[in-house]
This record gives C-alpha cells, sequence and structure tokens, in this order.
C-alpha cells in the first residue's frame, strides 16, 4: 500500500479514526470523505505532511462520491446511520461501488453488520443487505466486512451503558438498571482489530477480494451479563432487571419516535437476533488475534469509577 491513494468515506468517525491510522501506517496516502470534512481535522496529524486530504462529499449524492473516488486506487466506506437508512446503507453503498468501478479502483473494502438480511424484522438488517448486494452487483471483488458491536474509547455503545450505570449509583445500593434485551448476545469486537483487518485485506487483495468476513471479539456475552462486566469492571453493583418484552415492544412503539429515546422500534426489532460470528471469520482469515474486553477497556472506563484512574481495579 506504500504511496497507494485511499479514499475513506467516514473516515472522520469513530471506526474511521482507526482505520485511517491502520493504513497510514502501511505508507498509504488518504482522502477523507465526508459531508463535513472538518470533521476530520483529527486525521491529518496522523499523517505526515501531504499525507491525509480531507474532502467534502455525501455518499447519498453520486456526483460528490465521484469526485471523493477520482483518481485514487482504493476505496472505503465506513457510513452507515439509523437515519434514512435505504438512502445511505443502500443507496449510498451502491453510489460509492459504481463511482469506485468506473475510476478504474483495484480495491473496495465495505463495511456492513452482522444481522445483515433481505429477511431482517428491522429496516437495518434489510438496508444493508440491500447494500451488500448493491456493491457486489457493481464491484463483484469488493470486500465486505460483517463486524458485530464495535467496542473502543469513543464508542457509543460500551459508553451508553457505563453512564446508565454511573447515573444509577446516584441511588442507594448502587440502584437499579433495567436491560432491554437482556437474553440478546453479542460478540463485541475492538475497533482497533477491524482496522487491522481492514488493513490486510487491502494488503492481500488477490486472498480477500470479493470475500464476506464476519468480525467478532472472543467473548461472546448476553446484553445482562455485558452489562454486569461493566459494572464490575468500573465498581459498581447495581440490581439489573430484566424488561419483560411485552414492556420493551410497548415503549418501542409509544415512545421510539422521540429524540433519544431509550429504543426506537428499529433497534427493538434488531434485539430479536444474536449479533455474533456464524459465517468465516474476517480476524482469523487475516491472521489476526482478537483483542478482549478486559484487555483495554480499562484504558477508558476508568472515567466511569467513582475516583476515576485512582480507584482499584477489580478483574471482571
Amino acid at each position: 500500500m506504500q504511496g497507494k491513494l485511499i479514499t475513506i468515506f467516514g473516515g472522520g468517525g469513530f471506526v474511521g479514526r482507526y482505520v485511517a491510522q491502520a493504513l497510514l501506517s502501511k505508507g498509504a496516502r488518504l482522502r477523507i470523505a465526508q459531508r463535513d470534512p472538518q470533521g476530520a481535522m483529527h486525521i491529518k496529524p496522523l499523517g505526515n505532511l501531504g499525507q491525509v486530504q480531507l474532502a467534502a462529499a455525501d455518499v447519498t449524492k453520486p456526483e460528490s462520491v465521484r469526485r471523493a473516488v477520482a483518481g485514487v486506487d482504493m476505496v472505503v466506506n465506513l457510513v452507515g446511520s439509523f437515519d434514512d437508512m435505504e438512502a445511505v446503507q443502500h443507496a449510498g453503498a451502491a453510489h460509492v461501488a459504481e463511482a469506485a468501478a468506473a475510476a478504474g479502483c483495484c480495491g473496495l473494502l465495505h463495511m456492513s453488520a452482522i444481522g445483515s438480511d433481505p429477511e431482517s424484522p428491522a429496516l437495518y438488517g434489510r438496508s444493508k443487505a440491500a447494500g451488500e448486494k448493491a456493491v457486489r452487483d457493481a464491484f463483484p471483488q469488493a470486500t465486505i466486512l460483517r463486524p458485530s458491536i464495535i467496542f473502543g474509547r469513543e464508542d457509543q455503545f460500551i459508553n451508553r451503558f457505563a453512564g446508565l450505570i454511573r447515573m444509577a449509583a446516584a441511588l442507594p445500593g448502587d440502584g437499579m438498571v433495567p436491560v432491554i434485551g437482556a437474553d440478546t448476545r453479542f460478540q463485541p469486537v475492538f475497533v482497533g482489530d477491524v482496522a487491522r483487518c481492514v488493513a490486510a485485506c487491502f494488503a492481500d487483495p488477490q486472498t480477500h477480494g470479493g470475500k464476506h468476513y464476519e468480525l467478532g471479539g472472543p467473548q461472546a456475552l448476553s446484553m445482562l451479563e455485558l452489562n454486569r462486566w461493566i459494572a464490575k469492571t468500573t465498581g459498581r453493583d447495581p440490581v439489573f432487571v430484566k424488561v419483560p418484552d411485552f414492556a420493551a415492544k410497548a415503549m418501542a412503539f409509544m415512545t421510539g419516535w422521540l429524540p433519544g429515546a431509550p429504543i426506537t422500534l428499529d433497534q427493538y426489532r434488531m434485539l430479536g437476533s444474536d449479533t455474533v460470528v456464524a459465517g468465516a471469520d474476517g480476524l482469523d482469515a487475516c491472521g489476526l488475534e482478537a483483542t478482549s474486553l478486559d484487555a483495554v477497556a480499562h484504558d477508558w472506563l476508568d472515567i466511569y469509577r467513582r475516583h476515576g484512574r485512582f480507584a482499584e481495579r477489580v478483574s471482571a
């Protein structure tokens, strides 16, 4: 990848910064493309002078996508959304793949998700599946990655539940924490491992081109087990209460449309299926070892402890 120019759509986001760092370390030059390029300024210092450029692009607008891939060697599409899912995850994915093919790019990596299924009850899963098909139709040699929940310092999953557990701790006995989808299983994968997998796929396109890979960490945990792990790691001991399915469904129907709702109807439907690796394991295929939650989470979960990093740590 030395000297190759790679466009990363959504490169300024949570996953994007790690993918950018992994590709820069291999000597690639990057064009970070997103709707607001100013939101990707933090990527610039990760590279050498002139190694990172920024571009304004919106995957729902084909012309902006074509401009962003002009003259590049490879393309990464990391863009996903819980809003306008058909426009972003289906049509947007098609625009990126079609533009990459038209530009003569030698590689395309598309980030999808475990749960991608044309028969999924959730629009999220159906739009992801439609996006995968559109990518494969336009760029047959594309590599498609389907991660489980991705965790890391800036994630909006582990941090969200850690914040809720900390809020509950303001009540006597560390409070009570309701858990929706308590028995649904996840296989959280470290964002750094996802980034290393992207770099490995581009480093050996003949092996990985045209493949579908699923990505998961070394632990498969239910939602309840994951919350208990977060609580123990942050030194909390709340009472966890399983929210009955009928109550979660009613909550999603009645309040899911509100901004900041605890759960949307589509998220409720997504919780009906486990998010664990069932197909080809991408980390194994790339010769990578999966990183556990215990190995890295203390680096940032200390902020949720009563005395921060000065608190005594307890192995989870």
